[in-house]
């Protein structure tokens, strides 16, 4: 059976859950200060720790709960196991460059393999944690989970206490645009089987898409060492990693890198930086594609990011990072 909610959503629910009214009004940009957790694979590319710095700067706004350490699995590591324990060093590498080792208590490690099956949760330390922090919240105060690497964590503490999907919101910089040619996306490929359960366990989702959306999002050396160079011992290790990175990829002299991850971030600060909209929940599938069914639950999708303002806030924001 499709019904028409009170907001004009003409739906066919999945799952057993608050109604879409609800979670169209959960899916609103929260004001005021919010707690948050992130689950990053610090490892994998430069722009985690650009998120990661911002995010604890931002502390007026984001009340940082916890950091977990996200698996992945490419020429940086040996295995999901290896770049997650590889990432939650960065991370404590991160926090001692910004002055913050007391943030050290509250790292946590993450799934050392993707989920095997749609059903069956990888248990962790951050999968438990999260299952666990999250049940203390409530659809009129929720936690906001900020995921920039595989959602493997959070899809297992969706399976292992499926109660908390009334009590978070999840921020996913992951998937490509929907009208991207292929949805072979770092993030998203990893692990499909835990996007699929984020994607349709009626989570209230905010979806960041990389190619065709916040691939807009580049710097280059010229903008980095203007902005970066000389503030503080942060801000010489991002730019001198982003120029590092940027060669070693083959870049040309005039070569732009994507500091996506930040966008993930911006999205729950109070700032013109992005534009979206409420869309389908769209279903990943296995062959690295999107299905669309207009009728399941919506999701807020960004479509739009404004990237000279968000780069001028990040760049003063991270000049400020430490006091060193």
């Amino acid at each position: 059976m499709i019904f028409e909610t009170p907001d004009g959503w003409n739906i066919k629910p999945e799952v057993n859950a608050t109604s879409v009214s609800a979670l169209i009004r959960r899916l609103e940009k929260p004001k005021g200060t919010v707690d948050v957790v992130i689950d990053t694979d610090t490892f994998n590319e430069i722009d985690d720790q650009y998120a990661l710095a911002y995010l604890i700067k931002k502390e007026k706004k984001l009340n940082l709960k916890a950091i977990y350490a996200a698996p992945f699995f490419n020429e940086k590591s040996t295995g999901p196991g290896d770049g997650m324990e590889k990432s939650f060093n960065e991370i404590n590498k991160v926090l001692s460059l910004m002055g913050r080792d007391d943030l050290k208590t509250i790292v946590f490690k993450g799934s050392d393999r993707y989920l095997p099956s749609e059903t069956e949760p990888v248990i962790s330390d951050a999968a438990k944690h999260l299952a666990e922090l999250a049940s203390a919240y409530s659809s009129e105060k929720q936690l906001y989970v900020i995921v920039i690497g595989a959602i493997t964590s959070i899809a297992s503490a969706l399976l292992i206490e499926p109660d908390i999907k009334d009590k978070i919101v999840v921020i996913w910089l992951g998937g490509n645009a929907h009208d991207w040619h292929t949805n072979a996306e770092f993030n998203l490929s990893q692990d499909v089987a835990a996007a699929r359960v984020v994607f349709g366990c009626g989570v209230p989702l905010v979806q960041l898409p990389c190619m065709g959306v916040v691939s807009a999002f580049t710097t280059g050396g010229p903008e980095l060492e203007y902005w970066l160079r000389g503030k503080n011992d942060l801000c010489n290790y991002l730019l001198d990693s982003t120029v590092k990175q940027a060669l070693e990829d083959g870049g040309l002299p005039t070569w732009t890198r994507v500091i996506w991850d930040v966008t993930a971030v911006a999205w729950l600060l109070d700032g013109e930086f992005m534009l979206d909209r409420l869309e389908p929940s769209p279903i990943p599938e296995y062959d690295h594609h999107y299905a669309f069914n207009k009728t399941r639950h919506p999701i807020r999708y960004v479509y739009h990011i404004n990237r000279d303002a968000l780069f001028e806030d990040l760049f003063r924001t991270l000049a400020e990072a430490c006091t060193n």
